[in-house]
């Protein structure tokens, strides 16, 4: 849990074990944190400089990534679970905070827009990829 407000949570079940979908994720996570600052980070000022570090891992279960900008305090955590015929269900968790006039221009521009919805799918699908070109 989180002392951010909850914001939403997307699943999607994999067809691969739960180590292979949890080194997928993992992957998935570095490069994401990897990628040098851009210039949408810059801007936002985010801290940490490349929008997100891992806050919290619990091979194979749990995985958190936070980070803050100048609009918001946010937590992205992802659960992995046996799943059914050996498959894996992963759920993305998020939490934030917008705090005042701004924190809220930034919530409608990005949750308001659907925009959050997208990229944490785009995410989830992600990882999936990862872990069905992985052999098992």
């Amino acid at each position: 849990m989180s002392d951010l407000p909850f914001l939403d949570e997307h699943r999607i079940t994999i067809a691969a074990p739960r180590d292979v979908v949890w080194a997928a994720l993992c992957r998935y996570a570095d490069s994401s944190i990897g990628a040098g600052p851009g210039l949408l980070t810059r801007l936002l000022g985010t801290d940490p400089p490349r929008g997100f570090a891992v806050t919290q891992s619990r091979p194979p279960q749990h995985l958190g990534l936070g980070g803050r900008h100048r609009f918001s305090r946010y937590l992205l955590t992802f659960d992995l679970a046996d799943g059914p015929d050996g498959g894996t269900r992963v759920s993305a968790r998020s939490y934030a905070e917008f705090p005042g006039l701004p924190g809220l221009a930034y919530r409608t521009a990005v949750i308001g827009s659907r925009g959050h919805v997208l990229a944490v799918r785009r995410m989830l699908h992600g990882i999936r990829r990862q872990s069905l070109a992985t052999p098992s």
